[in-house]
């Protein structure tokens, strides 16, 4: 059984469409992502599944139970982590942690612990004397320490240095190896695509794309860079074939997933002495969908 199941979902404010007949589904045991520039509506659908925003239409399912219904008895078995932590200023951090964590049921010490130590975090301060990064921190480790069945983490590592998303990423593998389900929605396609299974791309209240890496791949090109005993002629006008640069025995182009066993073989013919090839990334695959400009995602 699926963990999240949604269908149809719509959401309208005022005239705006929101969300226009979203279908997404999370299996259980699984790191799924949910991208899309601001405004495609991924934070809409968060707030629905969390029972924060009730929708117009359509049907959504999470841990087999009604989120707008069954908010308080769901929300024992979930930990969220907003992008935007808010805590109580004049409580410690490790005092919040804690609080959240017994909220969730329970957790164990050791695994407490454990965690603020590795993500260098004093429980004893107060939340006010935080960072932007230890707030972050604090809502992290309460929801990692929680025994839960899915972890929902929109934008979770915004404040945190290099070194602590490499932990981030850590603790979320070791949560899947011990069968939480994991929804990550994230602006930091390196996150997304080291860690997840599955990917859904929205763009306008729609899902655009859904799928693993893999299968995404399908949709854009492969860059090569070639090297040949002999000078390369007529690339430029073989199908598949886009934007080559060649400089005598050198060259360097992307080509349709397609016309790589054509491209290849009829580059044999000038000898070739080194090759090497990058499959797309998944920032690759979010610029075609929204023909973003280099610099504007991390």
């Amino acid at each position: 059984m699926s963990v999240i199941e949604i269908h149809s979902l719509t959401k309208r404010y005022g005239k705006h469409l929101a969300l226009d007949g979203v279908d997404l589904e999370v299996e259980r045991g699984e790191v799924f992502g949910f991208i899309g520039p601001n405004g495609a509506g991924k934070t809409t659908t968060l707030r629905i599944l969390l029972g924060l925003l009730r929708k117009d239409s359509g049907t959504v399912t999470l841990l087999g139970g009604d989120p707008w219904r069954d908010v308080v008895s769901l929300h024992r078995r979930l930990a969220y982590v907003p992008g935007d932590v808010n805590l109580w200023p004049y409580l410690s951090g490790g005092e919040v942690i804690d609080l959240l964590a017994r909220l969730r049921g329970g957790f164990d010490q050791s695994r407490r612990d454990e965690l603020v130590a590795r993500f260098k975090l004093d429980p004893t301060r107060q939340c006010r004397t935080y960072s932007k990064g230890n707030q972050q921190k604090v809502a992290l480790i309460a929801a990692l320490v929680s025994n839960v069945e899915l972890l929902i983490l929109d934008e979770p590592t915004l404040g945190l240095d290099p070194l602590m998303e490499a932990i981030f990423r850590e603790c979320v593998v070791e949560a899947k190896g011990a069968g939480t389900t994991v929804l990550l929605s994230s602006h930091i396609l390196s996150e997304v695509e080291a860690l997840c299974d599955r990917i859904s791309i929205i763009n306008e209240g729609r899902i655009v794309e859904t799928g693993s890496l893999a299968e995404l791949r399908h949709l854009t090109r492969t860059t090569v860079s070639v090297e040949t005993r002999r000078p390369i002629t007529g690339l430029t006008r073989l199908p598949g074939v886009y934007n080559p640069t060649v400089e005598g025995a050198h060259a360097r182009f992307s080509v349709d997933a397609d016309a790589v066993n054509r491209v290849l073989r009829y580059l044999t013919q000038f000898d070739v002495r080194a090759l090497t090839s990058a499959p797309p990334t998944l920032e690759d695959l979010f610029l075609r969908h929204y023909k973003l400009q280099e610099g504007v995602m991390r």
